[in-house]
């Protein structure tokens, strides 16, 4: 019991310092819709392609019981990261994804191994909101068109940028305390 209180206290401390960080992320992200450089069409079509992966998954045994998987699409270009105990259950959610109407390319960012932890999901939930305000308060940085993404504090930058916006905002994730590596699955303009 005394572990249960315990943490929920260190989680609820880790959500509460984040309350100015995601305010600025929600304000970030009301501006993104609107900023966007894919049009209203690709951008329902993006979600329409992330709701139907997890759809699927729920369909295929073992995937939404024994994994951690999250998908985000970017003009039909698919990032999917997370934890699966064993190579058969990465590839048949790799295959679901290649299967769905839309999906122009999979970014496998699928690790073999244990779920994560709350404790560590959290800590991502805090190093994307840490990185996406890094990103808005950056005036040369165009943050409407990155998406973040972060899994066991790897954080995967999508989005339609130039290559210089791309290093530019690789740059600023990379120098955010707690972040251990950043990738990219840009679309280059």
């Amino acid at each position: 019991m005394a572990f249960k209180r315990l943490t929920l206290v260190v989680i609820a401390a880790a959500l509460l310092q984040g309350c100015v960080a995601a305010a600025v992320v929600g304000v970030a992200g009301g501006a993104t819709v609107a900023n966007d450089k894919r049009s209203i069409g690709n951008q329902i079509d993006d979600q329409v392609i992330e709701l139907d992966a997890y759809a699927k998954f729920k369909e295929q045994d073992g995937l939404t019981e024994n994994t951690n998987l999250q998908v985000v699409s970017v003009n039909g270009s698919v990032l999917i990261v997370g934890q699966t105990p064993n190579t058969y259950l990465r590839d048949l959610a790799i295959k679901t994804l290649n299967n769905i109407d839309g999906v122009v390319k999979v970014h496998n960012q699928i690790r073999i191994g244990n779920v994560t932890s709350i404790t560590t999901r959290t800590n991502d939930l805090w190093l994307t909101s840490k990185v996406k305000t890094a990103l808005f308060a950056d005036e040369k940085v165009k943050s409407g068109n990155i998406k973040v993404v972060t899994e066991n504090a790897e954080v995967f930058l999508m989005g339609l940028v130039s290559q210089s916006q791309a290093n530019m905002a690789v740059e600023i994730a990379r120098n955010i305390g707690g972040v251990n590596r950043v990738l990219k699955a840009f679309e280059y303009q």
